[in-house]
């Protein structure tokens, strides 16, 4: 009877959101194109109301609500191409399924400041992405890829996505931010295809 019990208690818990933006830590990583999902997560928290203070399972993270669901907010503490390993820790622990984990990330292949949410995928070359598949082993949780433009001609890639944002389109990033933060809430409040048709190609 007890095991009964206990059962229905767990099928009947409430959804839980674990919200991920990736980037690298230390303050020569701040403001370059490859910490924008760190940013976003930034201004969510302040939105909110959520002070992301804690450090747990080598992330920075926070609790609060967003359309009133249970969520956590968190900045992997690794670099990026080991983001997957205090994402993978916070699921298990909290038992939240891949589709309940919301990875906010940069990408070069879209003009600065435009939002992409995709329901799932590949890693699209994306190192941060390609951990976090690798340790969930699933590829099914949504994903808000913010464009921080292609590289020059000649230019290595490493060097863009380190770089830093020229001061005319910081303005576009921030709006950008702002939109990514909206698209994260429409996912939690009427899913991914929701948050797709109305943030993609913005």
């Amino acid at each position: 009877m007890l095991n009964i019990f206990k059962k229905r208690k767990e099928e009947e818990a409430p959804p839980m959101y674990l919200i991920a933006g990736l980037g690298n830590p230390g303050r020569e990583y701040d403001m370059t194109r490859h910490n924008i999902g760190f940013h976003a997560i930034d201004y969510i928290a302040d939105k909110q109301g959520i002070k992301i203070k804690k450090l747990k399972f080598k992330a920075l993270y926070g609790e609060g609500t967003i359309a009133g669901e249970k969520v956590y907010l968190i900045k992997p503490q690794t670099y990026m191409n080991l983001s997957g390993d205090s994402i993978v820790e916070f699921s298990r622990f909290y038992k939240i399924p891949p589709e309940n984990i919301i990875i906010i990330s940069d990408e070069t292949a879209l003009d600065a400041g435009r939002i992409r949410v995709r329901k799932k995928g590949s890693a699209g070359g994306h190192n941060g992405l390609k951990s976090i598949i690798y340790q969930l082993q699933s590829e099914d949780f949504p994903r808000v890829r913010i464009g921080v433009g292609s590289k020059h001609e000649g230019e290595d890639m490493k060097n863009h996505v380190l770089g830093r944002f020229p001061k005319s389109q910081i303005p576009v990033m921030e709006r950008a931010i702002i939109n990514a933060a909206g698209a994260v809430e429409e996912i939690i409040k009427n899913g991914p295809e929701s948050a797709m048709n109305k943030y993609n190609g913005i």
